[in-house]
């Protein structure tokens, strides 16, 4: 079975005065409907509560303040759902709201708990409609955008490609609201030139830009799933692209795959700290596919504890690698610089040799 995760924005769904678009609403239900009858298994990431929720409540402007953000969220999920119950249902299909939060993701066995529920409901047929839980959600476990949430989503349900709905047609080699600009319609990789391209701020209903789709795209071809950049309010193109037309621009996705826990690792783990190495332990990372050793510690950033992620650090403070800890920071800090054969004299007990295994660690 196909799997696929589509992002549907903010500025597709919804507009700050007129609220929810419900004919594009429907349009969108009827394509991805016949996606469905296709063979592919469908999961949505759709903004657009904030929007809904701003009409009802008044509001003229997106709150800042976390609480009335929240509540507005709040007030206005259940219309954007309804709207997608309504739209859907109109063509014999069921869905399903799924909320979550940035710790959905960093705790593995929630991360686990969220993938299982998921691939049920697709199993059932049904199409999940997620969304971040702006109702409990504050900025310390914010995604920040719904397109870095379905960029973990991908990742998350193990789909061949993300497909994100924007309000362009695609990535273009300017911006094409202030003059000529071609679209650029194939990124074989996704350089520091193309993020300067999409560099730039998002709408009043929206939080993100082609910027934070251009991370998003990175994120996901990087774990090797291809990704598509769409015009989301023209009917048909969905389904003229996965009938193999080349619509609006496509990111190309790098040959290897990381495996589910590696993905989860680089993308889904929240880091908290960092190790700072030397030379010789970069090379043997980056080059020799090897562990990290007490050795080749140089100095320890952070509090952390045994099972978390942090960051591998080079010289010129550039992160080289990520991974999970085999022991907590103030550990690290009395083993750093030793041999592996000291680890127990220091501490009066050795869990492992390495500080990270090779097996839970990903170059960057």
């Amino acid at each position: 079975m196909k799997r696929l995760v589509i992002k549907i924005g903010s500025n597709i769904l919804a507009d700050e005065k007129e609220g929810l678009d419900t004919k594009r609403i429907s349009s969108i239900a009827s394509d991805i409907s016949e996606i469905q009858n296709m063979g592919y298994e469908v999961v949505l990431v759709s903004s657009g509560a904030i929007a809904a929720g701003m009409r009802k409540l008044g509001l003229k402007e997106k709150p800042k303040d976390i609480k009335l953000k929240q509540a507005t969220a709040a007030v206005g999920q259940s219309s954007l759902m309804w709207a997608y119950e309504k739209s859907f249902g109109d063509y014999g299909k069921k869905v399903a709201q799924v909320l979550l939060t940035r710790d959905d993701f960093s705790d593995r066995k929630r991360y686990i708990n969220s993938k299982n529920t998921l691939l049920t409901l697709l199993s059932y047929g049904i199409i999940p409609i997620i969304n971040e839980n702006d109702t409990v959600a504050t900025d310390e476990i914010r995604f920040g955008d719904n397109d870095h949430l379905a960029s973990l989503v991908v990742g998350l349900i193990d789909a061949e490609r993300l497909i994100i709905l924007s309000d362009v047609d695609g990535l273009f080699s300017s911006d094409p609201k202030k003059g000529k600009a071609a679209l650029i319609k194939t990124v074989d990789e996704i350089t520091p030139e193309i993020e300067t391209i999409a560099g730039g701020a998002g709408s009043v209903v929206g939080t993100g830009g082609m910027y934070s789709k251009i991370l998003a795209a990175k994120r996901a071809v990087n774990n090797g799933i291809t990704v598509n950049i769409i015009n989301g309010k023209k009917s048909g193109l969905l389904i003229s692209l996965l009938k193999g037309n080349l619509e609006g621009t496509e990111f190309k996705p790098k040959k290897e795959k990381l495996s589910s826990r590696k993905g989860w690792i680089v993308y889904g783990s929240r880091a908290k700290g960092s190790l700072h190495i030397d030379a010789g332990a970069v090379k043997a990372l980056v080059h020799g596919g090897k562990s990290l050793l007490p050795s080749g510690v140089v100095s320890v950033t952070g509090i952390f504890e045994i099972g978390d992620a942090v960051y591998c650090i080079d010289s010129d403070g550039k992160r080289i690698a990520k991974g999970i800890t085999n022991y907590s920071s103030s550990e690290i800090e009395k083993i750093k610089s030793k041999k592996t054969s000291e680890i127990e004299k220091i501490l009066g007990y050795r869990y492992s040799d390495e500080v990270i295994h090779r097996d839970n660690l990903v170059v960057l």
